[in-house]
């Protein structure tokens, strides 16, 4: 959210705003506007992996303007370096003017060398030499690669020569290879009413000596006269929580043992003493412990047996039905994460038609009295709402085909263990379930859609409201159907009243209905055969196949579509398509250099035909394209070992300058991702997470350690010391010979660790391209 914006002049002082992320200047997302706000409360959550090299994280504030361009309001933008420090805090920004210094970003490549010459009259004198190499990184104007050149100044106590380069026409990248004598700065040619400054570097001359060479790459600065503004203050402020994780995946030899103990975990008796429990009890927020593991247990088919056992262990400690699995516990968090993980498309295919059907209507739903506006007819609300519950409980409740049978073999589990912990109450075979699949999964999902990609933005205010009213009633029918009539959980009166509408006999079966099949282990038709998994759509500029020419008339946007059988485009959403490519045709998905089109962040689709040049909006997209086409077409036969980085034009292929359009490829492709298409998990990758939190709470590992210990040689009365009693300890015995083997294999991992920083280190030479002069150490 932001807040205290600059007002606009005037008697209509509020703002249309909206906020964007960039990776350095490339946006790579934005909220929806709030209107009529000088302090907007944008409430939306972008998770993303970051697929290049960056400096800053960026947050743009706009001013929404519908007949000129968008208004750059301020920006936050933090160091790469620094992002850690504010790793899982919400923080206040100051949010700091935009302008030409503030948005200065890249590098230079330069090589200097001192020359003396004699001169015509014979005496020596010295003579610069730069040779401006090239540039990498410049930022963007207004969102398009600029025109850059160069101007060399040699700056003296008398005079001030001055060199420039050529432009280099559509690109933040440009190799100039030209030499002059003297300074640096940059400008971009691209504006026809006054060259953009995009930074610049000094050279002091006096660190050259004769007839020795000097190269280096420089981080460009903004201007040392720039002139920054005293009252930042008054341009508002922005709250952030960022979370920002970073880790060097070692090749998959090294996790070996860490990986067989934690698959070992659900066979462990008791399961407290297990390497997977013991993560979630040591690390400071069970979150960040339950997204690896679940992931990594779930890619091995260990989850169902791992949460079983876990949820044995709460269930002990429950004393009443009627509060069974209502807290966050290891249990229910690795559930949470489960159904969010593996019941994406089953939301998808349950619950999305009715619900944009809700958010783009406006129709209002309002049952307060104190909440209703002027004219609104209360009567006419229930109805309206009454609809919708009605329509997501029947779609809901005739959906159990479409349940992910992983979720089936949860449910069925907890079903038989809740049921032999209360042996005398009929209605908690049926809570067990329903407190999941309504109160954490189908009710979190209607009230927060955007957050399950259900939508694609944080709804406003009224639907908001909508969505509430609608969550807390299916909550309620389902907690209700699996429960005596008697119990209620509504506060307030109205929604007692509404509620009255659906205290029905034909509700109840429904819902027991529902819960028997999807916690039931009879094999279920596949759904998944029958019908294809939606994986990703968006829009995206596509290259016209067969054209030689270049030009802008050449790409056109076109509403792409993937699911687990065909990649579409289309005109725009819900046309029909106007060219299709079967999944099974693909031979390569790889990126295009940026040299073909002069176009960033462009992929090609090689298949059976002409191969698809397509540009993503930025370089997160095309990423997430790339990967999820590569998963769905992995196993595919006769996939191509090489391909072309450049595309074929003119006649010839511009990386190789071979002339035959089907000469094999000049470079390897990429190895294929070793990992499921609905479920993307990469199990290196998890379990460095998992060693990077144990490495993080060894101190707590160590606490644990010596909790054991105290327990096993403590021969007096129980009782709770301070120092084990915040862990859950059965077996002291077994859990400290997990600790030994998970604190033995920590030290081994340590290793090559090490050496990998330290060789990361020492690579990155000062001056380097990795490591330019003027860039902060980490």
């Amino acid at each position: 959210e932001a807040k205290n914006l600059l007002p606009y002049l005037g008697p209509n002082k509020m703002r249309d705003c909206f906020c964007t992320i960039n990776l350095d200047q490339e946006e790579v997302y934005r909220t929806q506007v709030v209107e009529k706000s000088l302090s907007p409360f944008f409430s939306e959550e972008f998770y993303f992996e970051i697929p290049r090299t960056f400096q800053y994280l960026s947050f743009y504030v706009y001013d929404k303007n519908v007949l000129q361009r968008d208004l750059r309001i301020g920006k936050v933008a933090i160091k790469k370096e620094d992002l850690c420090n504010h790793s899982g805090k919400e923080t206040w920004f100051s949010l700091q003017p935009v302008d030409s210094n503030s948005e200065v970003q890249g590098k230079v490549h330069l090589e200097l060398k001192l020359n003396e010459l004699i001169t015509e009259n014979g005496t020596v004198c010295q003579q610069l030499v730069v040779h401006i190499k090239a540039c990498h990184g410049l930022p963007l104007i207004n969102g398009q690669s600029c025109d850059p050149y160069a101007t060399v100044s040699l700056v003296g106590p008398s005079r001030n020569d001055q060199k420039k380069t050529k432009v280099k026409k559509k690109t933040s990248n440009p190799q100039f290879n030209e030499i002059f004598y003297f300074e640096i700065d940059l400008w971009n040619n691209g504006n026809l009413v006054q060259d953009v400054f995009l930074g610049e570097i000094k050279v002091p001359v006096n660190v050259l000596r004769n007839d020795t060479s000097y190269q280096a790459w420089y981080l460009l600065q903004p201007r040392d006269n720039g002139n920054k503004s005293s009252k930042t203050d008054d341009l508002g402020s922005l709250r952030l929580n960022i979370c920002y994780t970073e880790d060097y995946v070692l090749p998959s030899e090294y996790y070996g043992p860490l990986k067989t103990l934690l698959l070992k975990s659900p066979d462990v008796q008791p399961i407290s003493a297990s390497a997977a429990y013991i993560l979630g009890e040591i690390c400071r927020d069970k979150n960040d412990a339950v997204l690896p593991l679940v992931r990594l247990l779930l890619h091995h088919n260990k989850l169902v047996p791992f949460v079983t056992a876990v949820a044995e262990l709460d269930l002990k400690d429950t004393q009443d039905a009627n509060t069974i699995f209502r807290g966050n516990s290891l249990a229910t968090r690795c559930l949470d994460e489960m159904m969010k993980i593996v019941g994406g498309h089953y939301l998808k295919v349950t619950l999305k038609s009715t619900l944009d059907e809700i958010c783009e209507s406006s129709k209002s739903c309002e049952i307060d009295p104190i909440k209703l506006k002027e004219g609104d007819n209360v009567e006419n609300n229930k109805e309206n709402l009454r609809y919708y519950v009605d329509k997501l409980f029947s779609t809901i409740v005739r959906s159990s085909m479409s349940c992910p049978t992983v979720m089936c073999d949860i449910f069925y589990s907890l079903r038989q263990m809740a049921t032999q912990r209360f042996p005398n109450d009929p209605h908690v075979q049926y809570s067990a379930v329903s407190s999941f699949v309504f109160l954490r999964f189908f009710a979190v999902a209607v009230v927060s859609p955007h957050t399950f990609h259900l939508r694609p933005h944080h709804p406003d205010a009224q639907t908001i409201r909508t969505l509430t009213l609608i969550s807390k009633t299916i909550q309620t029918l389902g907690s209700w159907g699996s429960l005596s009539k008697s119990k209620s959980s509504f506060k307030e009166t109205f929604m007692c009243e509404f509620f009255k509408m659906f205290q029905e006999e034909g509700y109840i079966i429904a819902v027991k209905k529902f819960l028997d099949e999807i916690s039931s282990t009879e094999t279920k038709e596949s759904s998944g055969t029958s019908e294809p998994v939606h994986l990703k759509e968006g829009e995206m500029n596509k290259r016209a196949q067969g054209r030689t020419r270049i030009g802008k008339k050449n790409f056109k946007k076109r509403w792409f579509c993937l699911t687990s059988r065909e990649l579409t485009y289309h005109k725009q959403p819900g046309k029909d398509a106007i060219y299709t490519i079967p999944v099974k045709n693909i031979l390569a998905v790889e990126k295009l250099e940026e040299s073909s089109f002069n176009r960033k962040n462009m992929f090609q689709v090689i298949h059976t035909e002409k191969p698809l040049y397509v540009q993503a909006n930025n370089c997160v997209e095309a990423n997430e394209w790339i990967d999820i086409l590569c998963r769905v077409s992995r196993c595919n036969q006769n996939r191509l070992s090489s391909f072309h980085p450049s595309a074929y034009l003119n006649g010839n292929w511009l990386c190789c300058q071979e002339t035959s359009e089907n000469t094999p490829g000049c470079k390897p492709c990429t190895a294929g991702v070793p990992a499921d298409i609905q479920i993307d998990i990469d199990e290196d990758r998890e379990i460095e997470r998992i060693y990077s939190l144990f490495t993080l709470s060894l101190l707590k590992l160590q606490k644990m350690e010596e909790a054991c210990g105290t327990i096993a040689v403590y021969q007096g009365p129980q009782k709770e010391p301070d120092d084990y009693s915040n862990f859950v300890i059965e077996d002291s015995v077994t859990t400290f010979k997990t600790i030994q083997q998970i604190k033995s294999i920590l030290e081994k991992l340590d290793e090559p660790h090490e050496k990998y920083r330290k060789k990361r280190s020492s690579s990155a030479k000062y001056g380097s391209k990795e490591n330019p002069i003027g860039k902060t150490s980490e």
